[in-house]
């Protein structure tokens, strides 16, 4: 079985105005790659559209679409369809995270990041996945988090999501894998985007974070090689086997307490 990205015609992205999302799109019109780019801030879409589009041999079709709402994901499919867009790589970036104490948190933000976060990424990939293995090649990458590798208290409902993402991911993927269809679990840590301002923690931090750009290259090239899971940077992957494979439970959710948000739990 060769290259998964020679499949691949057409990506659709979502959570393409920004961040790891955003980082996704150059290189994959680098490559040649139709894109279909999705979020919900349609000004900044059609700024990279036509970015991309000028610099690139493609075609770069933006959908507006809130994903955060349970009509999102049908929405956003029955529009691919309606335009006779057929989608090779689905790779599901919107995402949110909010700190703090979970029984302090306003519910409709948790709710939210489950429906961001879970149901839109496990709707779109059911919706999109059949075409895929009918073709027999392309894929999906669903960005989970080194937050998947433990509990994360402060971050509690977003590292949960995050776990999913990564189980599903990995269980989906050997599924497929014999139609020649690729899914692939990206968990980066730490990236330097607008998640941070979002999330409202380490703000102050984001020059010492792990670029987006390394993070889309490094996930193509694993997706490319057939791969079910990532952590980019060494660091990163040092830190998920430690927590996910040395050390107990408990004792993994209080050091993410401390070192996350110096806090004792």
């Amino acid at each position: 079985m060769g290259s998964a990205l020679e499949t691949v015609r057409t990506a659709l992205i979502t959570g393409a105005s920004s961040g790891i999302g955003r980082a996704f799109a150059r290189p994959l019109a680098a490559m040649g790659k139709d894109l279909i780019l999705v979020a919900r801030r349609e000004d900044r879409l059609q700024a990279l559209a036509a970015e991309l589009s000028e610099k690139y041999p493609i075609q770069a079709h933006i959908l507006q679409a809130d994903l955060a709402q349970p009509d999102g994901p049908q929405r956003l499919f029955a529009d691919t369809e309606g335009r006779g867009l057929t989608v090779d790589l689905l790779v599901n970036a919107a995402g949110f995270a909010r700190v703090g104490e979970f029984s302090e948190l306003p519910w409709e933000a948790q709710a939210a990041m489950i429906q961001l976060n879970v149901q839109a990424l496990v709707e779109l990939t059911r919706r999109y996945l059949p075409g895929m293995r009918q073709r027999h090649g392309g894929g999906v990458i669903n960005i989970a988090s080194t937050a998947a590798f433990q509990p994360v208290p402060y971050m509690a409902v977003y590292a949960a999501t995050k776990a999913f993402v990564l189980s599903f991911s990995e269980a989906v993927a050997q599924e497929v894998a014999a139609d020649g269809v690729t899914v692939l679990a990206l968990c980066p840590g730490a990236t330097a985007t607008e998640f941070w301002s979002i999330a409202g923690h380490w703000q102050d931090r984001l020059a010492t974070m792990q670029l987006p750009d390394r993070v889309a290259a490094l996930s193509l090239r694993a997706f490319d090689r057939r791969r079910s899971s990532i952590v980019p940077g060494l660091q990163d992957r040092v830190l998920a086997f430690a927590a996910s494979r040395l050390s107990p439970r408990p004792l993994a959710a209080r050091l993410a307490a401390r070192i996350l948000f110096g806090r004792r739990s």
